[in-house]
């Protein structure tokens, strides 16, 4: 998952399953009417918004009737200065669109459980982040997101005036759009992250490394000679294994088993579980939680790694990478953070779609919620307020584009460290930090133009005629995978009853849908 994904995280980032669910939420519903001809009128010119107004024009906004959006998105915290920015957002909103909005970060570990729980509970919210890796088949299938190709037409001008065509097709399911896709970059490497202030301290050699097993010297002199700090920080559903398996050797086809290995360079589809390479990376965590290498609560941790960082209590933790991520990182945890890639730029439907908004079913009005949505990818201002909050408060400005954090902040003290411009509309269009290379976008195409290409780029696996069988899969996954991928239990003794599991729950089933459809899709690509 692109972070881009931080993925996701990418991120924003784990294409692999969660070891369990929390608890649940509950909200209000908001009324509005359906929009008027001003409606399209105001869509129409909200795609020509000022870069960075602070005073936009009115326009037809007056003429629709209030409404309130919510967005929904997964994130590692929510920072303290939310309800301010919200505010500003608010402000600016009601002028351009007539609409104030309701942001709702949502805990990672936590997303699936409750976003499913909102849904049956018929709640109301407007836009919820999706991808390709994480469940927009499922969600397209179940009904929960809304077809998108006649909102795009009417009030999406401007992201189609951004997205290339061909990315604006990754949202589709059954030849309908269900959701749009961040304009970001499109491949992923992956690797670990550190601290660098150790990195230094130890002399250690980072040229060196070569796969993930090398770095086993470091976290033993990380566990010998820095006591309280944790050699590697791993959660339920990420570990360096699960990054550098997930979108780094395979391509992991959407939803449910059944992946692509990236080393074969075919269409076969084929199970990660019984693969050689997760026997080895699972078995190597597995090694380094006996050692005392891991944090022992792995398994059930649900809190992103680089919190852990931040507190002090931990060196090291395994991520998806691109062109600049040493210093996203370094923002999150709040101190200089170097990184190390173990795996090539690749690129697969799951990149190029790693992040993305769909419209809710349980949304009252549609039509304010993509006019929104194609604010992020127009308008300048509003796009940098969501990332980085208000100016003067939580960044300056050093040049037009160029920000940095204002006399006596700092990542770690800044009250607004949402950190996510990879999640949201046109990524281009965001403010660069001054820590980052000024060339960092031509970076992005130079990352994007290199990276070698799923021969399965563009396939969207439809889940409909299995989706009994994904969720059944799924919770096989979730019972087994996040002890497996953090070093929790024996992979010799654990993958042959996780893998008895999914075949009885259904997933030889899964993969020849997979690869059914994949071979329809092949033979329309030969045409």
């Amino acid at each position: 998952m692109a972070k881009g994904k931080r993925q996701l995280v990418f991120a924003l980032s784990s294409v692999l399953a969660f070891s369990s669910v929390l608890a649940a939420c509950s909200g209000k519903e908001e009324s509005a009417p359906s929009p008027s001809a001003a409606a399209t009128a105001a869509g129409a010119a909200a795609t020509k918004a000022p870069e960075a107004s602070k005073a936009p024009d009115a326009g037809k906004a007056a003429e629709l009737k209030p409404y309130k959006l919510r967005i929904m998105f997964p994130s590692g915290g929510v920072p303290k200065d939310l309800p301010a920015v919200q505010e500003e957002m608010n402000k600016y909103l009601t002028q351009k669109i007539n609409a104030t909005i309701e942001i709702m970060p949502i805990d990672w570990g936590a997303w699936t459980n409750k976003t499913n729980l909102m849904f049956a509970s018929n709640e109301q919210f407007d836009l919820m982040f999706t991808a390709s890796w994480y469940f927009l088949g499922s969600q397209a299938a179940r009904g929960q997101l809304i077809e998108l190709d006649d909102l795009l037409n009417k009030y999406g001008q401007g992201i189609k005036g951004v997205l290339n065509p061909d990315y604006v097709e990754g949202g589709k399911i059954n030849n309908k759009v269900y959701a749009v896709v961040a304009n970001k970059e499109f491949a992923a490497t992956k690797g670990v992250v550190m601290r660098k202030d150790l990195v230094d301290k130890y002399k250690f050699d980072l040229s060196a490394v070569k796969e993930l097993k090398d770095f086993e010297p470091m976290l033993a002199t990380i566990k010998e000679k820095e006591p309280g700090i944790t050699p590697l920080q791993v959660k339920s559903d990420r570990s360096p294994a699960s990054a550098i398996l997930g979108y780094g050797l395979f391509d992991m086809l959407g939803d449910g088993p059944g992946v692509l290995d990236r080393s074969a360079n075919d269409l076969k589809v084929i199970d990660m579980y019984q693969t050689p390479q997760y026997l080895e990376l699972t078995k190597l965590m597995h090694k380094w939680y006996n050692l005392g290498y891991i944090n022992k609560d792995g398994a059930t941790n649900k809190d992103s790694e680089y919190l852990a960082v931040k507190a002090g209590k931990a060196f090291s933790y395994g991520e998806s990478m691109k062109p600049g991520f040493a210093n996203q990182e370094s923002r999150n945890a709040g101190m200089p953070m170097s990184v190390v890639e173990l795996t090539k730029p690749y690129t697969t439907t799951g990149d190029t779609t790693s992040a993305m908004f769909g419209i809710s079913k349980t949304s009252k009005d549609p039509e304010r919620a993509m006019m929104f949505l194609n604010l992020l990818y127009t308008d300048k201002y509003l796009l940098n307020l969501l990332d980085w909050g208000i100016e003067g408060k939580h960044y300056v400005k050093v040049s037009d584009n160029i920000i940095d954090y204002p006399q006596g902040v700092d990542a770690a003290s800044v009250a607004y460290n949402l950190n996510l411009p990879w999640m949201f509309g046109n990524q281009l269009n965001s403010y660069i930090w001054k820590t980052e290379d000024k060339d960092i976008w031509d970076q992005y195409k130079k990352f994007n133009d290199s990276a070698q290409k799923s021969t399965a780029l563009g396939f969207v696996f439809d889940p409909e005629k299995v989706k009994n069988e994904v969720a059944a899969t799924q919770t096989v996954i979730t019972q087994f995978n996040g002890s497996l991928i953090t070093g929790t239990v024996d992979p010799d003794k654990y993958i042959p009853q996780f893998v008895a599991k999914l075949k009885e729950a259904g997933m030889q089933k899964i993969i020849d849908e997979k690869q059914r459809q994949l071979d329809e899709w092949a033979k329309t690509k030969k045409k």
